[in-house]
């Protein structure tokens, strides 16, 4: 198996810098546009062969590691609060989260019963994989998860959620452990399907003050990865929006810090501590711009970095679907390629 990736994670020297990218499987591809002609997005989270299908598609560009297809929001329904993809509307909870009652109701289940064709999709995965790359899995961290819940689905402030927080802390402390033992059994069933690295997306975590991240969210992500640390695998945690909350997020655990774009990523490791790995930090949208552009940004990410161990390349966030499929394999290739050249000391 190509090491490549999970020795980065772990701080060990590589000849060139891995690569991956958050939403690889998905929408830019024409084979997985074919699926969803067929297949709604929940059939193909559902369907562990066509969720290792998806998984698949975008390793024959190149990266270093396999995310597994699934969805940030698939605990919801066993936790007892199902929803849909509305077509142009995103995620939509039936019957969003807004008091101790509904909080009370919400089920905290073994993954085996109420995800288990994410974990079938995992064990397929391995075989399939075959040793070529390793397999990444992950959750949706407890804020995230909390938003969407008492949002009922996209927020552009996430002021229901915020007023919850801040009117009702008891409610919100409930809701919190809740989510937060449905993920921690969620990751730990992972990565004993066998998930070789984790990564826990806290996408909207940004959005909070960094007192309120203290009170009313650290305590939540620190019990989760505390505990999944202890299996000995490389755990990411991602945020976006995150600069005021590293030192933070470093605190609450993760042996790799992602760090989104509107970071410079030698300042961000700085702050973070070079005893932990970063993962990050390219524009998504420099994907869509000509090949010459992107390089330049990619290869400034690369030179802050330097040869230190521990970078994994990968985007602020994830991939949009209008990126054309060579402008990822030609950054593919331009990290391996210019990041061999660094570490050999020829220059870019």
């Amino acid at each position: 198996m190509s090491e490549l990736f999970l020795r980065a994670c772990r701080r060990e020297p590589v000849d060139t810098t891995p690569v991956w990218f958050m939403r690889q499987a998905g929408r830019y591809m024409a084979e997985y546009r074919a699926l969803r002609e067929k297949h709604t997005l929940l059939e193909l989270c559902k369907t562990p062969e066509l969720a290792t299908m998806v998984t698949m598609q975008p390793l024959k560009l190149g990266v270093d590691a396999a995310i597994l297809f699934a969805d940030i929001l698939l605990p919801l329904e066993p936790m007892g609060a199902p929803f849909e993809f509305a077509k142009g509307e995103g995620p939509v909870v039936h019957s969003p989260i807004r008091t101790r009652e509904d909080v009370d109701r919400l089920r905290v289940f073994d993954p085996e019963e109420g995800l288990g064709y994410v974990l079938a999709a995992i064990r397929m995965l391995r075989k399939e994989l075959d040793g070529k790359v390793p397999l990444i899995g992950f959750a949706g961290a407890p804020f995230t998860i909390a938003s969407y819940l008492v949002e009922g689905g996209k927020s552009s402030d996430y002021r229901k959620a915020k007023l919850l927080m801040w009117t009702e802390p008891e409610t919100w402390r409930i809701l919190m452990e809740k989510i937060s033992e449905v993920v921690r059994r969620y990751l730990l069933a992972q990565i004993e399907a066998g998930a070789q690295a984790v990564q826990l997306f806290d996408s909207w975590v940004g959005s909070l003050a960094p007192a309120d991240y203290d009170t009313h969210v650290f305590p939540h992500v620190k019990s989760i990865l505390s505990a999944v640390e202890k299996t000995g695998v490389p755990v990411i945690h991602f945020g976006t929006h995150t600069a005021p909350l590293l030192e933070r997020m470093r605190d609450a655990g993760g042996t790799v810090i992602g760090v989104d774009h509107h970071s410079h990523i030698d300042e961000a490791w700085s702050r973070i501590g070079f005893d932990h790995g970063v993962q990050g930090n390219l524009d998504p949208l420099l994907l869509l711009a000509p090949h010459d552009i992107a390089k330049v940004h990619a290869t400034r990410i690369l030179e802050q970095v330097g040869a230190r161990p521990g970078h994994i390349f990968n985007l602020g966030h994830g991939i949009v679907p209008e990126v054309p499929v060579d402008n990822v394999r030609r950054m593919i290739d331009h990290v391996h390629e210019t990041s061999a050249k660094l570490r050999k000391g020829t220059g870019a």
